[in-house]
């Protein structure tokens, strides 16, 4: 983890193709996040949440949004960002990890479960099931199956930049990633994929009912997202 961590805190990161794919590619997942929170009262986790350069959008539709961010450049721009916000605040992975059982609402994660292994994982589902309230809702979101990852990316990057006036950008940007550390990265430290099965699975051991849903968040319709709600009657050693 820490190597991707590395990798996206680069202030020039190939992921993004210019500005404009950087910033509608933020607003498309505040937007869908924002249709997933329960209340305006509702305190919200974003964990691993990247530049979050909307995350105002899901704000004002909270009680309180904490974002979490391991990596230390990114950690402090998006302090820099919202220190005048005061709906947001901007936590580590340790610090966040540290506030009292059941101080969320909403927790989501998206487009980070790839980046751990399945270890780091199930340590997180953990962390998420003592920090949400019981009858809170925990978003797993941009889950990636095991079969044609990376084109279905690729092509999903392309149709994203048709509709948003990146296009060629984005097929520059694609050639820019393949001689990029990503693939270098991806070799060597690997991502993770799963089936929605073993999701749902590695949800229910974590003491979670969970289902897979019908929208992932973000672009890319090929990944998945998944509601997951503390089991009742259940602790994550009861529910293995």
């Amino acid at each position: 983890m820490s190597d991707w961590i590395s990798f996206y805190d680069f202030k020039h990161s190939v992921i993004y193709v210019n500005a404009r794919h950087r910033d509608v590619h933020y607003r498309t997942i505040a937007q869908d996040i924002r249709a997933l929170v329960p209340s305006a009262a509702a305190s919200v986790l974003d964990y691993g949440s990247g530049e979050a350069t909307s995350a105002d959008l899901v704000a004002a539709a909270s009680g309180h949004l904490t974002l979490v961010e391991a990596a230390p450049n990114v950690h402090a721009a998006l302090s820099a960002r919202y220190e005048d916000n005061p709906k947001i605040s901007v936590f580590t992975p340790d610090a966040a990890a540290a506030e009292p059982a059941g101080s969320f609402d909403f927790i989501v994660m998206h487009s980070v479960a790839q980046y751990l292994s399945a270890a780091e994982l199930d340590h997180l589902l953990a962390v998420f099931r003592r920090l949400v309230k019981p009858g809170g809702l925990v978003v797993i979101g941009d889950v990636v199956p095991p079969s044609l990852a990376a084109p279905a990316a690729a092509l999903a990057l392309l149709r994203f930049g048709l509709a948003n006036g990146f296009f060629w950008a984005a097929v520059g940007g694609l050639m820019r990633i393949f001689v990029s550390d990503y693939f270098r990265l991806k070799k060597t430290v690997g991502l993770s994929h799963y089936t929605q099965a073993a999701m749902l699975a590695k949800l229910k051991a974590a003491g979670f009912a969970a289902e897979r849903a019908a929208h992932n968040i973000g672009h890319n319709q090929r990944r998945m997202t998944f509601l997951a709600r503390p089991a009742k009657g259940k602790t994550p050693a009861q529910s293995r």
